[in-house]
């Protein structure tokens, strides 16, 4: 298992697994925002993956949108591997509004992150709950309202 970079360690929660990345939870309630994070070694770049890989990754990063937008209907659904800070190859996943205090500028470097309220942790890790995979891999405890 690849180890996941300590800053995203730091700034985030780690919510579960997909078959191949770790699915992460920014800990910044201004935003929905979760990180695809492939288990592989030394990758920094989607090509790096193998082909196999990059298909799958394509794959988890389409149910993680889907279920972002039914679980809290954006406006926008901003994804992007940037990897300017934090090397190891993430992708963001961060749930916009027209109403944020930051739109449309990007998230990055605005606000301050804003802690999560254990009731909006809470009701963030039960809408995403109700809406990811049956199969998806949960490490932390979650109340499950739908199937699974």
């Amino acid at each position: 298992m690849a180890a996941i970079h300590e800053r995203l360690q730091a700034d985030c929660l780690l919510l579960g697994r997909f078959p191949l990345c770790h699915l992460l939870l920014m800990q910044d309630a201004n935003y929905p925002w979760c990180i695809l994070v492939p288990d592989r070694e030394d990758i920094r770049e989607i090509y790096q993956l193998s082909d196999s890989d990059q298909q799958q990754l394509m794959q988890e990063s389409v149910q993680l949108s889907r279920a972002l937008v039914a679980a809290f209907g954006p406006d926008k659904l901003n994804v992007a591997a940037l990897g300017n800070v934090v090397p190891q190859l993430h992708v963001h996943h961060i749930v916009r509004y027209r109403q944020d205090v930051t739109w449309p500028d990007p998230v990055w470097g605005r606000l301050e992150p804003r802690a999560y309220t254990e009731e909006r942790l809470a009701e963030v890790l039960t809408l995403l709950a109700d809406k990811l995979p049956a199969d998806f891999d949960w490490q932390i405890k979650v109340a499950m309202h739908g199937p699974g």
